[in-house]
């Protein structure tokens, strides 16, 4: 089985090519592909399969090629990733299926996302929809929060330098299961100077449902953003964010949010299926 590995600011990806949509891949194979130890070791695996190849691209495609058909570490699917956008834009790029210096539309569970090619990549992400406040309890503190919708769901959580060098990530944070039924990535951002060009900025680590404390999150940039932008009162600006990965920059509008930031595949090669296969109904 081929496959390829790449990341987004330290948020890293094992990628399958798929373009007909014949790869069987289920829960339990991806949560053994993800595994840092006995797999390939990734925060998730992108499928990358042409639209018509796949029936949930096919009602919202509008022409669009191909549809990242993104699953997290545990073998759950999400509706969007933004590091992963970028990263499966350069693999498709660099396997010249599209123009390395051109624009393109991607498919993907949260709608159509436009991206535009360069030394960093830029993806047209949904609009963020700040909607709720609410809290996340981690190991006994109580952090209050904003929810966020980026066409995946986001709880935002403002705390200063000292506690989020303090935060304790090695399990999920609890959250209100009425707000968050299907989960939640939890995002803790301290304020700090915005460097030039920029109007805000933002430190950030976060809790990714399905994968964990993860070195970058694109969609929770994306709501870091929004929530700075909303308690700032702006309608619009450049939000600078640093994560442990790397530094991504979130331009937003009240029509437009764009996630520019860095994508790089590092390897190619062949995995062991039967071996994954077998390691596979441990995840089961």
């Amino acid at each position: 089985m081929r496959f390829a590995k790449g990341h987004g600011t330290g948020n890293d990806f094992v990628i399958l090519p798929d373009p007909d949509g014949t790869l069987p891949l289920t829960p339990a194979l991806v949560a053994a592909l993800c595994d840092r130890r006995r797999g390939i070791g990734a925060d998730g695996v992108l499928r990358v399969v042409r639209s018509a190849a796949h029936p949930e691209a096919e009602a919202s495609a509008a022409g669009a090629e191909w549809f990242m058909d993104y699953w997290n570490a545990d073998g759950s699917q999400s509706e969007m990733c933004g590091n992963g956008v970028r990263v499966y834009a350069r693999y498709l790029a660099e396997a010249g299926l599209v123009d390395p210096e051109g624009s393109f539309d991607l498919v993907t569970r949260a709608g159509v996302v436009p991206v535009t090619m360069g030394e960093e990549i830029t993806a047209g992400m949904p609009v963020p929809r700040v909607y709720v406040q609410s809290e996340a309890d981690s190991f006994g503190a109580s952090f209050i929060g904003t929810a966020v919708d980026v066409g995946n769901p986001h709880l935002v959580c403002a705390v200063d330098e000292p506690t989020l060098e303090g935060l304790d990530l090695t399990r999920a944070p609890a959250v209100d299961p009425l707000i968050f039924p299907a989960g939640v990535n939890i995002e803790f951002a301290a304020a700090g100077p915005a460097p030039t060009g920029s109007d805000l900025y933002r430190r950030m680590r976060v809790y990714e449902r399905g994968s964990g404390e993860t070195q970058s999150c694109g969609s929770g940039a994306c709501a870091v953003a929004a929530v700075a932008l909303y308690h700032a009162g702006l309608d619009s600006g450049v939000v600078v964010i640093d994560l442990p990965g790397g530094r991504l920059t979130v331009t937003s509008t009240p029509t437009e949010c764009l996630l520019r930031g860095p994508a790089v595949v590092v390897a190619h090669g062949d995995v062991d299926a039967q071996a994954i296969r077998q390691l596979a109904p441990t995840y089961s």
